[in-house]
């Protein structure tokens, strides 16, 4: 689940050859499953293996000459002349017995499958000359290509495209990188093949990573569970503020939150909505709420352990006072959509209303409106969790969840069908039930985040936003059968 950075993964190696396993070895380590996987998915055909000056090149010349000792016909191009190669790849490339070309388009013509060991992650700038005029061919040509540990032009931390053309397949070694699972990084990468190439277990805690792939082994074992003993009230009571008169989003929001396990659920409402509110709702309970005194006098109330605004709200004044009287309790709070866009123009009122656990899930142009932060997106949604002191969901289709200390975790669970309106809606309700029932607020996000995927996924095609909540209890128990073995 860990997710190393191209820093990272070069310190792992300099670990692994200090621990006795030698860089020739280790280099032949990665050339073999990366034949093992093309052996696996193609019946023989023509090879062309293009290799770089650096590791990558060389472990390109370990496929080739692996793909040659299995009987596939295998050609080789490299980038720069032979005698520039050094260390390890200049001894898997003295292995290779057959001729090497000089890397252009034209070395394509006879291939059908292309080999990319250009340069992997080594790479920080964009692809140029006949890198990528070659790989750019092999594009227009629609040829299969398979990536040696990521597509070369790809960024390793970033999954910015500076070039890359789309792989059919990408082999990785010992763990994964951010761009294999950020957009568009995770398009491009195709299917996602991670390696043993014999780096000790040792090595991976002296690398101490901070940023991981969304799996319930992060956060399965805190999430909440019924005791033999409980009672609605020991399994939380969660708040929402609704709107008027958009009342769809606020009641997904609270039928997601009761499916995620929340004892009680509330929807605090003006008076007029009541009506609209109390006739579409069966086991959330309606309270009305006249002005601003009122909606304060009924946060006294402390059995409310989780509370969200945001949904339909609107963007006036009320959502604006009732975000800080939400926050001023310093109980756990979920702010989305309108509850994040009033603060447009004093977003440090915001911030600094912040006094206990917090989590935002802005989609991108609801980020854009409060943190005037550049870069990659998982540098942004970090950025923004230690700007504002609270956890950040960055939703997407990649989306990011990040902690105010630093801690990351990327999501790849979610189908496109996620894509439909009042989705967001729903995983703030989730994120809702997860935090009233006193889960932590950065585990409660990266649960939400994977069982709105799931819930989604087990769906399936015709997906609308509604559907989600239904879909909740079918994910939990396949939870808890995992949890069980």
């Amino acid at each position: 689940m860990a997710l190393l950075t191209s820093a990272q993964m070069a310190q792992a190696d300099k670990l692994t050859v200090a621990s006795g396993i030698s860089s020739i070895a280790l280099m032949e380590n990665a050339g073999h499953p990366v034949a093992l996987a093309i052996f696996q998915r193609w019946t023989p055909r023509p090879v062309l293996v293009l290799c770089g000056p650096g590791s990558n090149g060389g472990d390109g010349f370990v496929v080739a000459r692996l793909l040659v000792e299995a009987g596939w016909p295998v050609r080789v191009a490299l980038l720069v002349p032979l005698d520039q190669l050094r260390g390890s790849a200049a001894y898997h490339a003295g292995l290779w017995n057959g001729p090497v070309e000089v890397m252009s388009p034209a070395v394509l013509d006879g291939a059908q499958l292309v080999v990319d060991a250009i340069f992997g992650a080594g790479l920080s700038r964009a692809l140029e000359g006949a890198a990528a005029q070659t790989l750019g061919a092999a594009s227009v040509r629609r040829m299969t290509v398979v990536a040696v540990d990521v597509p070369s032009g790809l960024m390793g931390d970033t999954g910015v495209d500076l070039g890359a053309i789309q792989a059919a397949l990408t082999v990785t070694c010992f763990r994964k990188k951010p761009c294999h699972l950020l957009q568009p990084g995770r398009v491009l990468c195709g299917e996602v093949v991670v390696a043993d190439i014999g780096t000790p277990a040792s090595v991976f805690e002296m690398v101490a990573p901070d940023t991981f792939e969304n799996n319930p082994a992060l956060w399965l074992d805190e999430l909440p569970a019924i005791q033999p003993d409980s009672n609605k009230y020991t399994r939380g009571h969660a708040l929402v503020y609704g709107g008027y008169p958009t009342t769809g989003a606020a009641r997904m929001a609270a039928r997601a939150s009761a499916r995620a396990g929340a004892g009680l659920v509330t929807i605090a409402v003006i008076p007029a909505a009541l009506l609209a509110y109390a006739a579409a709702l069966t086991s959330v309970m309606v309270t009305p709420v006249a002005d601003q005194w009122d909606f304060e006098r009924l946060l006294d109330d402390l059995r409310y352990t989780g509370l969200l605004i945001g949904p339909g709200s609107g963007l006036g004044d009320p959502t604006r006072e009732r975000v800080l009287a939400m926050l001023k309790t310093g109980r756990a709070t979920v702010l989305d959509a309108d509850a994040l866009s009033v603060f447009e123009h004093d977003p440090a009122v915001l911030f600094h209303a912040i006094a206990g656990p917090c989590v935002m899930t802005p989609h991108e142009g609801e980020f854009k409106r409060l943190f005037d932060e550049g870069g990659d997106k998982l540098a942004r949604a970090r950025a923004a969790a230690r700007i504002s002191g609270a956890v950040i969901v960055l939703k997407g289709s990649d989306t990011v969840i990040a902690a105010p200390d630093g801690r990351a975790i990327i999501n790849a669970n979610a189908p496109p069908t996620l894509a439909t309106a009042g989705a967001g809606d729903v995983l703030a309700g989730i994120v809702l039930g997860l935090l009233a029932q006193g889960m932590d607020p950065f585990l409660a996000s990266a649960a939400a985040v994977w069982m709105h995927g799931a819930a989604a996924a087990v769906f399936g095609p015709g997906l609308i936003a509604e559907d989600l909540p239904d879909m909740l209890p079918g994910v939990l128990r396949g939870l808890q059968m995992v949890g069980k073995s």
